[in-house]
This record gives structure tokens, sequence and C-alpha cells, in this order.
């Protein structure tokens, strides 16, 4: 049967799909192969949005291919009905990978990351009989309604939405580019935010009723915002003194992409619950969390499920994506094409002013555009992401401004350089042309 042409792909979902999911790029992609994408064209593409973080290897990693295809062929679900030993040996190599203090933890395996998010607020709300929550204005948690109730990163997620789950508050999180409390350094900031924590409990969240401080590490849909560490430090004994858990959302930061195995790890902090999704599955879907023993074993049998949580397909993906990732050493590659990569954009950034900051950790890239008078510049950003898919790179955005950059860990060296050039090309022109 001929293909279709991308044009009639995306003319058919538009009569057949839902508007309300929204797309970066109006390319319809035919096939993926390691950090490469083409269309029902032919056309070729670098792909540096990577399915939002999530292929961490690259598109239909061979050896991640043929763990799907026997899986397939041998079992591929019967919920929790019985037991699987592939969900197990999934568990106990995650689990070898956290810190040592967690390497007792209890692991669950949802879906999502937004199913992850709300099975582990769930989960601090039940043991403690606490019932507040605290996350971060900016943060991006997921859309459906109890992770949404958290997620502050877009008031349109919300629009007309009047039941989400009560009893979450939000505080500000450093973002020290375009300081929300309006500081010009860190020296006259004195972790402000943090000390804006700390009002909340004494005048509206009492300590008693806080069950868990939410954060992302590094803030993804925000705006690739790398805080402080002493602020993730001053969360975690706010943490301590309240009695809250310290819940990380690792869904984007997490398997390898900043240069460690998990995020927090940057910050030199003890998480109570980390919760994972996007990379962890290899391109397959699951989601889950992985809490303190004496926490998670507080959680009775029946409070939580999932249907098809945990089925081996994902589980064999997610696996073997790991072992890849540990064999390879792509965590501590990332890290070092991560250094090189900011380099060659921070360079851009003294010659093109439409660049105002470049940021990030690992492979976990953020570049914010700004107008002359420095704020941010969304419509140079649209005109860049659409710029850049036409000369061969696909890019998404984060936050208002910002160019999310997100590939493959294992990208070629000379792949990554490539695109980046053409990055910096297409900023400088779209940016004149704007003039």
């Amino acid at each position: 049967m001929k293909n279709p042409t991308s044009e009639e792909v995306i003319n058919r979902y538009n009569q057949v799909m839902v508007p309300a999911v929204g797309h970066y790029q109006q390319i319809s992609f035919a096939r993926g192969e390691g950090s490469y994408l083409w269309d029902f064209e032919g056309n070729k593409y670098i792909d540096l949005a990577g399915g939002i973080a999530t292929c961490t290897i690259g598109h239909c990693h061979p050896e991640v291919v043929r763990e799907i295809t026997d899986q397939a062929s041998i079992l591929t679900h019967t919920s929790t009905v019985g037991y699987y030993k592939e969900n197990v040996e999934f568990a106990e190599l995650l689990r070898s990978q956290v810190p040592k203090y967690m390497q007792d933890g209890k692991v669950i395996f949802l879906n999502s990351g937004s199913e992850s998010i709300e099975a582990a607020l769930k989960m601090a709300r039940m043991i403690s009989n606490r019932s507040t929550v605290m996350a971060f204005l900016g943060g991006f948690h997921g859309r459906p309604m109890g992770a949404l109730a958290a997620t502050a990163s877009s008031a349109a997620y919300r629009k007309g939405l009047s039941g989400l789950m009560v009893g979450v508050v939000h505080a500000v999180y450093p973002y020290c580019y375009r300081c929300p409390l309006g500081h010009r350094s860190k020296k006259t900031c004195g972790l402000a935010c943090a000390d804006l924590i700390r009002q909340f409990i004494k005048y509206t969240v009492p300590a008693s009723d806080l069950a868990a401080i939410l954060l992302e590490p590094l803030a993804g849909e925000g705006g690739y915002i790398v805080p402080p560490s002493e602020f993730i430090k001053e969360v975690r004994t706010i943490c301590d003194e309240t009695g809250a858990l310290m819940i990380v959302d690792e869904i984007q930061t997490g398997v390898g992409r900043t240069g460690k195995m998990f995020c927090f790890e940057h910050f030199g902090v003890e998480p109570d619950v980390i919760v994972f999704a996007k990379a962890a599955g290899g391109g397959m879907p699951i989601g889950g969390f992985i809490a303190r023993k004496e926490y998670a074993d507080q959680w009775i049998p029946g409070a939580h499920g999932s249907t098809f949580g945990g089925n081996p397909v994902s589980c064999r993906a997610g696996k073997k994506t790991l072992e890849i990732i540990l064999r390879d050493k792509l965590a501590e590659r990332a890290a070092r094409l991560g250094d090189y990569a900011m380099a060659k954009l921070s360079a851009a950034k003294q010659e093109i002013p439409e660049i105002g900051d470049v940021r990030g950790l690992g492979l976990m890239i953020g570049i914010e555009l700004i107008n002359r008078y420095g704020s941010p510049n969304p419509a140079l950003l649209k005109k860049v992401l659409a710029e850049a898919g036409k000369r061969g790179v696909i890019l998404i955005k984060a936050g208002e401004s910002v160019i999310r950059l997100c590939p493959a860990l294992n990208i070629p060296k000379e792949t990554l350089d490539r695109s980046l050039e053409i990055i910096i090309e297409t900023i400088s022109d779209m940016a004149k042309n704007s003039h």
C-alpha cells in the first residue's frame, strides 16, 4: 500500500483526533533510527527532542527492539492476577542504581509520569494522615486532575477546571536568571525562595498538615531551570524539620540525562521518594517510583493498583535500556557532551544578543531567547523551532521562550556538533529577520 504524505497524515489526524493534544512540529514521522527521524517524503532530521527526553539511547535501538520482540512472543499481559519476573528484575536493577541509603527501597511500576506522581502523592498523604502537599510555580508534573493540581507551568492547563485535587499549595521556584522575587544577584537573594517556604509553613500551612514537598531537581517544562544547590538542600532541611516527605520528580531528569543517574545526586541530598518515567522505558510506556522502605511498607495492600503498570514488554525494554546506559557509561558521556554543547552555545551567546541565557546539566540544556529589552521572546522562539525543522533539526520548547535540548545520550558528537551549528545559524538568521 502506498505511503501517505506528511500533509495527508496531518489532515487525517485533525479529522479524527481531539484538538486538545498539541504538537511542537507540523511534521509527520514515518520512522526513526538512533538520533535521526524521517518523514513520509524521506527527509531526514536530527532529533534533539528525543520523544520529549524519552528516547535516551535513540530510536529503535536494536538491542531494545530484540527484547521487545522476544517478550511480545512470550507474554504481554496478565495484570496483577499473578507475578512477572520481568518487573522484578527491572526493579532490582533500578534499585541498584540509587544511592546506598535507598537500595532497600520499594518500587512501584505504572504507565506514565503523571500516574506516578499521583501515586507518590497518594502514598504520602495516606501514610502520613496529613492533608497538604507543597509544589512549585513553574513545575510540571502531568495533566490528569491529581497531577495537574501540582502542575503550575501554564494556566492554560487549568482553564475551566475546578475539580482538581485539593490540598496543594505552590511556593516559588528559584529561577535565578529571571528572579520571580526581583533579586538581581545571589548576593541579595539569601535563598529568599526557601525563606518563603518557611513563611508558608508559619502562616498558612501548618507543619503537622504537610505530607510532602514535591519538586523537580531541574525544572523541565518550566524552562530548563537549574536551581542553586543550596536551595535543594534547604528543601531537604525543611522536610526534616516538618516530617514531610521529599518527593523528587525525576521523570525528565532521571536515568542519566543530567550526567548522573538521577539529577538530585548533583545536590547531595537524600529524597524520600524518587519518581521516574520517560527514559526508563526505552521508548515504551512506563513510570513509577522508588520510596524509602520504611514509608513504602506502610502503604497497605490494595491501596493502589494498575492494570497495565509494569507489563513485561515495557519492563524488558526498560531493563535493557538501563543496562546499555550503564555498559556504555552514557551518563558520564552526557556530562562531557553537555559541557561541550554549553560552551559552544555560550560562545554564540556573546555574538547573538537574542540568546539571553544558556543553562543546563548534562544533555538537558535550555537556550532562553529574549528581545532587546531582555524580556522573553516567544515570537522568535516559534520562528526558530519552525525554521530549524526546515533545516533538518527537530527542536521543542520549554517555558515561555526557551529552546529545549534533550537528545539521545549516545548521539554521535559530530551529529550534535552539526545540529548546534544549525541552531546557532537559525537563531541568528531569525533574529535578523525579526528586526
